[in-house]
């Protein structure tokens, strides 16, 4: 099978292709992925979306869907916000900028 994708590119539009229709949480409860509750419940539920993630296809057009629109909550592509955050901040032209020495 082939899964169309079209990579996010830095700075440019969201992903176009119909990923979703491919992703191994298509008929999940949506609510595995938007944990909430006391720590250890949360974690545990994170866990659970986490391992529905790790099987799916199209994780990596998930995952780059959710940086170009900059998804504040929710486990998407396999990652929590906080590990998001840390991506994006990777990604930015300004850290990478920097990386080079440039400011």
């Amino acid at each position: 099978m082939t899964v169309p994708y079209i990579p996010a590119q830095r700075g440019a539009t969201v992903v176009t292709a119909d990923w979703y229709a491919h992703a191994a949480c298509r008929h999940a409860d949506p609510r595995l992925f938007f944990p909430a509750g006391d720590g250890a419940s949360e974690v545990a539920t994170t866990e659970r979306a986490k391992r529905v993630c790790a099987g799916c296809p199209v994780r990596d057009a998930c995952l780059d869907w959710a940086l170009a629109c900059g998804a504040k909550i929710g486990v998407w592509g396999g990652t929590t916000e906080g590990e998001r955050r840390v991506l994006s901040a990777r990604r930015s032209p300004s850290s990478v900028q920097r990386a080079q020495g440039q400011h």
